[in-house]
């Protein structure tokens, strides 16, 4: 019997049907480097993925992860607040996706934040192409998650409806609090 995905299957399963190879695409929090592979591996030879984190370590552990790939990844230690500063004027994204919450190998004291996530957010949005999208994974069973999480939903919930879509997707009876998938789409 199949199950119900989790937020981050469902994330990729999305995505997958949105990107071609040569399309750009980011990962706004690449952790230890799942999402950025996966869409390296989508956007292929003649696309790029743009990689952020804040830490240094989940770069590391995410160039290890991609070395095998034949795809222009550009990697930038950095807060993902910081993300325009690393978006060329022009260019239209196909796919971005955000892990919020914390490195699971790394210090789980460094979380992402309510005032940088949303920040993060506004950048990209205005850089998805039409028909792209944008994906959040977004975890509340943290310090500090549901905060996060409120702040995020306060953002995307007034999004105008005639130009994004807006999405959430999330189990509602299970342990440890496990993430719920918010997906953006632009419209037009």
């Amino acid at each position: 019997m199949k199950s119900l995905p989790r937020a981050t299957s469902l994330a990729h399963q999305w995505i997958a049907e949105r990107l071609s190879p040569g399309d750009h695409a980011i990962d706004a929090t690449c952790g230890n480097g799942h999402d950025t592979k996966f869409l390296a591996e989508c956007v292929g030879a003649s696309g790029s993925v743009l990689a952020i984190d804040l830490q240094p370590e989940a770069i590391a552990a995410t160039r290890d992860r991609c070395a095998a790939i034949d795809c222009r990844i550009r990697y930038e230690v950095a807060d993902h607040a910081r993300l325009a500063e690393f978006l060329e004027p022009e260019t239209q994204t196909q796919a971005i996706m955000f892990n919020l919450g914390y490195l699971p190998t790394g210090d789980k004291s460094v979380i992402t934040q309510p005032e940088s996530t949303v920040c993060a957010i506004e950048a990209a949005i205005h850089r998805l192409a039409v028909g792209g999208l944008m994906t959040l994974a977004v975890y509340t069973g943290h310090p500090g998650g549901g905060e996060e999480a409120a702040a995020v939903s306060t953002f995307v919930t007034v999004l105008d409806q005639s130009t994004f879509g807006v999405v959430q997707y999330g189990f509602l009876n299970q342990e440890n609090n496990p993430p719920h998938l918010i997906g953006i789409e632009r419209r037009r």
